[in-house]
């Protein structure tokens, strides 16, 4: 576990903030600088490890097996979500965790309550690794690649460990939707694969949301208000009442299991003209579709009423992989008999979000999701106990064993 705590701590003490607003790929340079580091460090054991112009690092652990073994491919990003800051992150060790509150900042009064995160009594006597309260963690995805990497180090360092071909993929970007938008996966050499970017111990998914952003522009007129009757046109009033026009109970805050969502990220606004962003969730691929529609017609009937002001724009991010991983179903099997081979009780469950193993499924890389352990992504409540890193290390390491055997 020193190991593992040494590399990810290495790990998310690097600024890889991917931007969203970037036309570049990687979106941010800076994630570079920890792909990099990953390339050497993987080098330094003595594995082959390229790094190429799209921020993809692709390396191969030759077959020590005899036996005809398709090759199997573990994958994780190294980006940061954009929803908080990932600069100067400062992680507080908690060794031996007895229950209760975790104070994070005294200064301004930020604490982990357990009792609006309840899920932690479950970690008593574990080493809980925490924010500093002014920023995320980084375990979304460092705990996969520091689970990637430990688990990669002891297959060099034990010969004697039999396995097929096991191929390593870095991404950048997934958390803005790009992660393997330029990913050459006949390049990578992978029959089958697993992204470890899944949250608490014991989690594995091989469906998730059908997935689409939504931009909305509103050009109002702004007129002086004593002088405004039968000519100003608001643009925020009308952002509101679109917004109004969604159900409500399709809200993030109103939704779990399968129950999709119109979640609203951002707005900006002044009577002249508003933006705003969505995005659209469903598992369903239908209702998905219908979510689309019903915004669309939304916009149509504001367009009628106050005279083609509103604009709407959807982007796809990824459809459901259940569709692609269900034919090779033996891949989940093996995965939920690795699990239970490290004393562990699958959790077998739908993402309620994404991974880039969503988008590689529909590229021919069937690729369910395994736990990194990690719980309150990308806000200042992130926490990782180490125990559950390490436990995605080994799980890995059962999968390899499973396929060899």
């Amino acid at each position: 576990m020193e190991k593992l705590l040494d590399k990810f701590l290495r790990y998310v003490a690097v600024e890889t903030t991917s931007d969203e607003n970037s036309e570049t790929q990687p979106s941010s340079q800076k994630e570079f600088d920890l792909l990099r580091m990953l390339q050497k460090e993987l080098q330094d054991m003595g594995i082959k490890a390229d790094l190429d112009e799209y921020g993809y690092v692709m390396a191969t652990i030759p077959a020590n097996s005899d036996k005809e073994i398709p090759a199997i491919g573990f994958i994780a990003h190294v980006d940061t979500s954009p929803d908080a800051s990932g600069k100067d992150i400062k992680p507080q060790i908690i060794e031996n965790y007895q229950g209760g509150d975790i104070l994070l900042n005294a200064e301004k009064d930020i604490v982990l309550r357990v009792s609006e995160f309840p899920e932690m009594r479950q970690y008593i006597g574990k080493t809980m690794i925490t924010t500093d309260g002014t920023t995320l963690l980084g375990a979304d995805d460092k705990g996969g690649v520091a689970a990637i990497m430990c688990a990669a180090e002891y297959i060099m360092e034990h010969p004697e460990f039999k396995h097929g071909g096991i191929k390593i993929g870095f991404t950048p970007d997934e958390e803005i939707g790009r992660g393997v938008a330029k990913f050459d996966v006949k390049k990578f050499g992978a029959r089958y694969a697993y992204t470890i970017d899944g949250g608490e111990i014991g989690e594995l998914e091989y469906e998730n949301f059908n997935a689409a952003a939504a931009k909305i522009h509103i050009q109002g007129s702004n007129i002086h208000p004593g002088y405004g009757k039968g000519k100003m046109v608001n643009s925020m009033l009308i952002a509101m009442e679109l917004n109004a026009m969604l159900p409500v109970e399709q809200r993030p805050a109103y939704t779990s299991g399968y129950e999709g969502f119109f979640h609203l990220t951002e707005i900006n606004g002044t009577v002249e003209e508003t933006t705003m962003s969505y995005i659209i969730r469903d598992h369903d691929r239908a209702k998905f579709e219908a979510k689309k529609e019903l915004m669309t017609s939304i916009a149509e009937y504001l367009n009628k009423k106050y005279g083609d002001v509103v604009k709407l724009e959807f982007k796809h991010q990824y459809y459901n992989m259940r569709q692609e991983v269900e034919p090779h179903y033996f891949i989940v099997e093996k995965a939920i008999k690795a699990i239970e081979m490290a004393g562990i009780k699958p959790k077998v469950q739908p993402i309620r979000g994404g991974t880039d193993g969503a988008n590689l499924s529909f590229m021919g890389l069937p690729c369910p999701n395994l736990f990194a352990g990690g719980h309150n992504f990308h806000g200042k409540y992130e926490y990782v106990p180490l125990e559950s890193m390490e436990k995605a290390s080994e799980v890995i390491l059962n999968i390899v064993k499973l396929f060899e055997e």
